[in-house]
């Protein structure tokens, strides 16, 4: 694996970069059940939409590598079993699903007439899945070019990059893209608590890459944006609804509302994937709430008194009209973004 790509497939396995450990260890796992794979969803092993959606694909694989089934019909219904596992790893981002069924529709092919075609038909998919997401994503970052200026001042929230993705990044691949072009970008990195996905994950890609930037507060970007300037903020998606409302990192919505009041272009970056025209509104969007223990502890150590009240709410919902549009691999999206999504989604890219 590279140093960067967050999930693969090698000898009948699934590796994942664990990045609960990251910056200061570099540990590969492996899972060889389905089961093992939502545990990592859940458990943020792995994360970010399109990357989420890269290892649902492969915990479908491992049913059909590791089956003990002689018959098609019997390995459908373990898939079955299997895809409701992972259904329920984590609730918002849009790719899970999307992967599910996506695997699942290309294994109720009807000419798929044994188990060894079944698990080649699989690890495919699964395959062009993980393909897609990288060029998906590199296209997302040069439809954005045209956005960002020379010497651009960028904030950003959570992790998009290729830790996010299988490789390359949505919202954080465009700022990488910006650098690698010579536009002399700058990056304001939101820490991202309660997890610190901004400190610990983007700080650690962003070094890699040679970008400059400062890691700074949350609560620190309206400060910046009011003191020292900022050309754009730009952000990643868990899943935007065919109106523009986008879910994304809790926090996101505060960032989106402190950009409009100081004028600056709020840009969200996402593959046509995380698009649910199916959903209407954020309001239809449920929001995962995680563990008490992501707020009441930084790490090992305790930050507030025992029994203390928590509500960790893993995402927010940002209003379509608080964003300045919506960056995909098919192209720019702008308000109103109810007919700019709906001509998207049915363009070629």
């Amino acid at each position: 694996m590279s140093a960067f790509r967050s999930i693969a497939w090698q000898d009948g396995l699934v590796v994942m970069l664990d990045q609960r450990l990251l910056p200061h260890e570099t540990v590969y796992n492996e899972y060889a059940t389905v089961t093992e794979v939502a545990e990592a969803i859940r458990d943020m092993v792995i994360r970010g939409a399109p990357a989420i959606g890269a290892a649902a694909a492969y915990g479908l694989v491992l049913v059909c590598e590791h089956t003990s089934a002689n018959t098609v019909a019997l390995l459908r219904e373990e898939l079955a079993r299997g895809a409701e596992i992972l259904r329920q790893a984590r609730p918002t981002a849009v790719n899970l699903f999307w992967a599910v069924e996506r695997v699942m529709a290309r294994l109720a092919d009807p000419t798929i007439d044994s188990v060894e075609t079944m698990r080649t038909a699989a690890l495919a998919e699964a395959d062009a899945i993980a393909a897609e997401d990288v060029a998906i994503n590199m296209q997302i970052g040069r439809n954005a070019m045209p956005l960002v200026p020379e010497g651009a001042t960028i904030i950003h929230h959570c992790n998009t990059g290729s830790l996010a993705t299988v490789d390359y990044g949505t919202a954080l691949g465009i700022i990488r893209m910006a650098h690698e072009e010579g536009k002399g970008v700058f990056a304001l990195v939101d820490e991202t608590r309660p997890r610190l996905q901004g400190g610990r994950l983007t700080a650690y890609e962003l070094k890699q890459y040679g970008v400059p930037f400062k890691v700074i507060a949350d609560s620190a970007s309206g400060y910046y944006m009011r003191v020292h300037g900022v050309d754009l903020c730009v952000v990643g998606a868990d899943r935007v609804a065919a109106n523009g409302d986008t879910a994304n990192k809790i926090g996101t919505y505060n960032l989106a509302v402190v950009a409009r009041e100081n004028g600056v272009p709020f840009y969200v970056a996402a593959p046509t994937t995380t698009i649910d025209m199916a959903t209407l509104t954020g309001d239809e969007i449920e929001i995962e709430e995680r563990p008490d223990r992501e707020v009441t502890h930084v790490g090992t150590w305790q930050i507030t008194p025992d029994d203390t009240p928590v509500g960790n709410p893993a995402f927010d919902v940002t209003p379509a009209k608080y964003i300045t549009a919506i960056i995909t691999e098919k192209g720019v999206a702008y308000p109103p973004y109810e007919e700019s999504l709906a001509a998207l989604m049915v363009a070629e890219v």
